[in-house]
């Protein structure tokens, strides 16, 4: 099929990577960082003040990025007289950037670091040594801002996550857990008395994901829980007693924390919480905690990422919809005004041309979000369509503006995006179906998702192409080795096997693959990996990889890309130097986007 002529380009859906990201509110200001792939990629911190003057605060080459986990996280805090302590990407130590612009070194290059706060003088945070055997430790660590010794505060965890400190500094609440448990599947709130060293576990364990505390006054906490089966918001004395929760719901109120710093709730002047809450997509409410009542805001945004700071009355986050790209947005409680402080800077097409989603039930029980072809494009009859499947595997597609769904839709392709078993937004059953499942029930919704496609008569079942990511482009890679639903298979940076990732993966995700698969067993991984697998692939693929990417090594796209061509499968094998695990340069994203539009036009030809 001929594509319909499109006014959005290649060009156009990479320059829209301009994101910002973790807002700090405070005395009528705000501070966020902001990827710009035209810049290389970097990360800058933008402060916008009060009479609405905005300003860039670290200028090229500086980038505000931690490493740590390697997904990175909130990278920057603010001192009390409105300096900025960050990390910066090329050397991960920590810097003071001053009012004059020039950042002043404030660590030794030992570490990384990530869940920055300042209090007391002193930077609180989680500190990461790479040692050079290979071995990896963490601590909560404070650091002195006039340059003193730094001291260890928790230590023995393999992870660590929200040092906060209580408001008469006395005490310390933070998360820890261990390998092989990743932190939606149990963690523990710990608190340290200063004074002594004395730690407690206030809540927690081995089937409970305690995340995101934060002190209500010196004797009590508030904390998210999945004890119930769904992410909810409680309440807890400084020993673990009096819990109970604040507004139980069959909702999440938080996302998983793939990166730290993240905070989905903000405690107001008031005393009352803005928090996140809903199933997939996240609202922003407002919850009394002494009631219970909670109270949607009205505001233009569908959905907010988990990174919510109060000021007074005013909170202020990173919100999105369909049509509107992910911007600051600061909603003022008292009266209900809100106001769109930044987002993207490329200029967005006519709305006519941007998809808005549906949601939809594949089989009964696996959920979705379906992408219409633009309705001129579309053309009499069945349509093409790409199934995107998303990264984690425990993460979820959401509703937000996606300029490469409406690089397709607007040329008459639509797109089906799958929250597969596994995905979070739906409660931890539904996250749970994974466990032990990975390349199986993945795979199993993705194909079913194709088959609903074609029998919804929404797609021409000759002409249905599946793509993903990361741990979706496993799911890419396993869909096309078990199934012959797919006409072609597009994996960026995907995982094909699963020894050696084991083997050279990093730290954070080491034993991830022991709640995914289980214990390394030969036999069950070949039953499962699609380079094992790979005898069942008959149509074609294109791979994309970044040669720098620690997360998943070139190594598992090469292999897979060499077993299709030993077997006379066309595929494509596109590898892009100074990239890493996803792709962060314009130049990068439109090399991509335009390989990826010739292998669609082959294959729906």
């Amino acid at each position: 099929m001929p594509f319909w002529p499109s006014p959005i380009s290649t060009r156009d859906v990479a320059a829209s990577g301009v994101r910002p990201g973790w807002p700090t509110a405070r005395d009528g200001r705000v501070w966020w960082t902001e990827d710009r792939p035209d810049e290389g990629g970097r990360t800058t911190i933008v402060r916008r003040d009060a009479d609405g003057t905005r300003r860039d605060l670290l200028p090229a080459p500086w980038c505000a990025r931690t490493r740590v986990h390697e997904y990175g996280g909130r990278p920057y805090a603010l001192t009390p007289s409105g300096d900025v302590v960050f990390a910066n990407l090329k050397d991960q130590r920590l810097y003071v950037l001053g009012e004059n612009g020039e950042p002043k070194p404030l660590t030794e290059e030992d570490g990384r670091y990530a869940d920055l706060v300042v209090r007391d003088g002193q930077v609180w945070c989680v500190r990461e040594r790479h040692a050079e055997d290979g071995k990896v430790t963490r601590a909560v660590v404070a650091i002195p801002l006039d340059g003193g010794d730094v001291r260890e505060w928790a230590t023995g965890s393999d992870f660590y996550a929200s040092p906060t400190l209580s408001p008469d500094g006395r005490h310390l609440a933070y998360v820890c857990w261990n390998h092989p448990r990743m932190p939606w599947d149990g963690t523990d709130l710990r608190v340290t008395r200063l004074s002594d060293g004395e730690t407690w576990t206030v809540r927690g364990g081995a089937d409970e994901s305690v995340l995101s505390p934060c002190w209500k006054d010196d004797s009590r906490l508030y904390l998210v829980s999945d004890a119930s089966g769904w992410w909810n918001l409680y309440e807890i004395g400084l020993r673990g007693e009096g819990a109970r929760a604040l507004c139980p719901a069959d909702e999440e109120f938080t996302l998983p924390p793939w990166r730290l710093g993240g905070m989905p709730y903000a405690v107001l002047g008031d005393g009352r919480l803005a928090v996140l809450h809903g199933r997939g997509d996240l609202r922003l409410g407002l919850l009394d905690p002494a009631r219970g009542t909670l109270t949607d805001l009205e505001t233009p945004c569908t959905g907010w990422d988990a990174a919510l700071t109060a000021d007074g009355s005013a909170v202020t986050g990173i919100g999105y919809a369909a049509t509107t790209p992910r911007s600051v947005v600061t909603v003022d409680t008292a009266t209900g005004a809100h106001e769109r402080l930044t987002g993207d800077s490329a200029a967005l097409p006519d709305p006519a041309y941007l998809p808005v989603p549906r949601a939809v039930l594949v089989g009964g029980d696996v959920h979705a979000y379906l992408y219409p072809p633009h309705a001129e494009a579309a053309g009499d009859g069945p349509s093409p369509y790409v199934i995107f499947v998303h990264g984690g595997p425990t993460a979820h597609a959401d509703t937000g503006l996606d300029l490469e769904k409406a690089f397709l839709t607007s040329r008459g392709i639509g797109v089906l995006d799958v929250n597969y078993g596994g995905s979070t937004g739906y409660g931890r059953a539904y996250r749970d179906r994974l466990k032990g499942q990975w390349g199986l029930v993945d795979v199993a919704d993705t194909v079913a998702a194709a088959e609903w496609l074609a029998a919804e008569g929404l797609a021409d079942p000759g002409k249905i192409a599946v793509r993903g990511g990361s741990a979706g482009g496993w799911t890419v890679m396993a869909a096309c080795c078990r199934s012959d639903v797919f006409a072609g298979g597009v994996s960026y940076y995907g995982v094909s096997a699963l020894g050696p990732l084991n083997a050279h993966t990093h730290d954070f995700e080491s034993r991830y693959v022991e709640w995914l698969v289980g214990p390394e067993d030969p036999e069950v991984y070949a039953g499962r990996e699609p380079l094992a697998l790979v005898d069942g692939v008959t149509c074609p693929m294109l791979l994309l990889q970044g040669l720098d990417d620690p997360v998943v090594p070139p190594q598992q796209s090469t292999a897979f890309s060499d077993a299709l061509s030993e077997r006379g499968v066309p595929c494509t094998y596109l590898a892009f130097e100074g990239e890493s695990h996803g792709f962060r340069r314009t130049e990068t994203r439109v090399a991509a986007l335009a390989a990826e539009l010739a292998f669609y036009q082959q294959l729906f030809a």
